[in-house]
């Protein structure tokens, strides 16, 4: 598929045919293309909780949405024959620009105009979603809801340094997959976005 056919067909899939697992070949491309995003003086201050089994999967779903019956949305992310939680680890930046060539030795965080482990983890998110639409799958990136960010953490055995910083649902899109209200709002154009020179 052209690049800009897998960027035009990207969007948000919320509903997965269960009994399609994705190709373990598929999987490790996923991820081999993930780390292939850019990171901050190559910190590479990411890493990657793979969610595979029904036991692993049902554990995420418990430690995010917690008790009660599951909404209609819930119902169909379920379905996910694969869940990948991105993770940033700050220190991992902070470490990297202390190093000699990069020379910030008090690793003050204030030095940072953005949270640049969280942008690269997205980036890497990205990366997974566009390799997902161009292997002919579905794909969703969704945060954790922050009360929630213990639980899983737990569940995982997630280190302390790492923060999960949402998750990516892959697999073979289903039969009710159903677009987002949000998108009535429409797309914003290249006009209304884009200020040449200054704003």
């Amino acid at each position: 598929m052209e690049f800009a056919e897998v960027v035009r067909r990207r969007r948000m899939v919320r509903d997965y045919d269960p009994d399609r697992p994705v190709p373990p070949e598929v999987r490790e491309r996923l991820l081999e293309h993930a780390i292939r995003a850019p990171s901050a003086g190559f910190s590479q201050g990411w890493a990657f909780v793979v969610l595979e089994t029904a036991e692993e999967r049902d554990s995420f779903w418990a430690a995010t949405a917690g008790e009660g019956a599951p909404d209609a949305w819930l119902t169909r992310m379920r379905r996910a024959p694969l869940l990948i939680l991105p993770l940033a680890n700050k220190s991992a930046y902070l470490e990297r620009y202390a190093e000699p060539d990069k020379g910030w030795t008090d690793r003050d965080e204030a030095r940072w105009p953005v949270p640049y482990w969280d942008v690269d983890a997205g980036m890497a998110s990205l990366l997974m979603l566009l390799t997902a639409v161009d292997e002919g799958l579905g794909a969703c990136f969704f945060g954790v809801p922050v009360e929630r960010l213990d639980a899983v953490r737990a569940a995982f055995g997630i280190p302390a340094e790492y923060r999960p910083v949402g998750c990516v649902s892959v697999g073979y899109p289903g039969t009710d997959d159903r677009r987002s209200p949000s998108l009535r709002r429409g797309r914003r154009g290249v006009d209304e976005v884009v200020h040449r020179g200054r704003w």
